[in-house]
């Protein structure tokens, strides 16, 4: 095998390198096929036995193999680090080259992965691949069976190639993430539909199980005092006594049905008071309530959802929490405007939830729906449940622009 220093400071090699890599990063490809590409070409061009491409992941905490040469591209998708493990967790948390000539184990940075056969290579050269500077998107690995001494020159053109491929990296994860964005907006439209559907259904079933049947009873009871009122008085007051409990049934059931919709204390007393009011109604346990969304102003499908979501909140807390207290708080802050239900009860193990229809998932699962809706994050972190009062907090983040700024001339609405 030639000596790598020797090829790579040729320079037409090189650029011819660079240009067949530019031109596998132009097709556009996904990130996992774009990652093996570059790697075959990598090893290819450099007279290297084998390269991993390392990406991070999206919270920046781990690195998983998104591309390898042959016969380790079976591993890519199924190998990860934590950020600062092995040698390629340390050159992404520190953003540094490392090159190993031997005796890779003796290195305290080293870790060994079985199905990445390190034994079989002496040398390797870890870069990171960054697309602005100190902060890197991914490592490039390069392996070698017989010992090398990589130069500068090496280190220099592997940096290249990493920023190259960091570029494409970030490209391909902004077109992967509006690709499920746009996913998301499918699936939330078809959720609206069947939420609507189901609310006409509902509406449908109360309006003719309901209220019409007792409309219906109203005027059998009305006509017949109308033909009795002449000649039977009592029977006819009887018969209007009737009727007026019924209409008042019929005002009960169509009130029920409108806050099914929309709860009436959002438009009677708005959104902070509303939330007051739902705390008080809680009763077995205290519920502190604190309002401060500045000049910002929802509109009424944000707050219905929030209502919503903070109802079912507190209904899991007094069922299922063994609660001594809870807070709601709902704020802006800068860009966002978050919302925050936490109690002091025993928790529950988010990592493996109860089936559905077992109260609180299926409550968790409403709230997450409410949550898509409104384009909101939901999130819950709770302790495992047991004797220990860890708590469950339940946290709302919505983009500001699903708000709008108060006007000077608009209603408070309670805020």
């Amino acid at each position: 095998m030639t000596g790598w220093g020797l090829g790579l400071a040729d320079a037409a090699r090189e650029r011819e390198l660079l240009l067949r890599i530019i031109d596998t990063i132009s097709q556009g490809l996904a990130m996992r096929p774009l990652a093996q590409g570059v790697a075959e070409l990598i090893t290819d061009a450099t007279d290297t036995d084998v390269c991993f491409v390392h990406v991070l992941d999206a919270d920046g905490l781990g690195l998983t193999l998104m591309g390898a040469t042959p016969p380790f591209d079976e591993a890519a998708g199924s190998i990860r680090l934590a950020l600062g493990e092995g040698v390629s967790g340390w050159v992404a948390a520190q953003a540094e080259p490392v090159v190993l000539v031997e005796h890779k184990r003796a290195d305290a940075r080293y870790r060994y992965i079985p199905e990445l056969r390190g034994e079989d290579y002496t040398s390797m050269a870890s870069v990171p691949m960054t697309s602005r500077p100190g902060i890197p998107v991914g490592v490039l690995n390069v392996h070698t069976i017989e010992r090398r001494d990589f130069t500068e020159i090496d280190l220099r053109l592997l940096s290249s190639i990493g920023r190259l491929l960091a570029g494409a990296v970030e490209n391909a994860r902004l077109h992967e993430r509006l690709a499920r964005r746009e996913q998301a907006r499918e699936r939330f439209a078809a959720q609206t539909v069947a939420l609507l559907e189901a609310e006409r259904r509902r509406l449908a079933a109360e309006i003719h199980d309901g209220i019409s049947q007792r409309i219906v009873g109203l005027s059998f009871h009305l006509s017949a005092a109308a033909e009795a009122v002449g000649t039977d008085p009592v029977f006819a007051a009887g018969q209007i006594d009737a009727a007026g409990d019924l209409a008042a049934a019929a005002l009960d059931e169509t009130r029920r049905a409108i806050a099914g919709l929309r709860p009436s204390v959002l438009d009677d007393l708005g959104l902070a008071a509303g939330l007051e009011s739902l705390a008080r109604s809680v009763g077995e346990v205290p519920v502190t309530v604190e309002v401060d969304l500045g000049e910002v102003l929802l509109p009424d499908h944000v707050e219905t959802a929030l209502y919503r979501i903070v109802q079912e909140s507190l209904q899991n807390v007094v069922k299922h929490a063994a609660a001594t207290g809870a807070v709601v708080r709902l704020r802006a802050v800068e860009d966002r405007v978050e919302l925050e239900i936490g109690d002091d009860g025993i928790g529950f193990a988010t990592a493996t939830p109860r089936p559905v229809g077992a109260g609180i998932t299926y409550g968790l699962a409403g709230m997450r729906e409410r949550a898509d809706l409104i384009g909101a994050e939901l999130s819950v972190t709770s302790g495992p449940g047991g004797d220990s009062a860890t708590g469950t907090t339940v946290r709302l983040s919505l983009p500001a622009h699903a708000a709008s700024p108060r006007s000077p001339g608009s209603p408070d609405r309670g805020v």
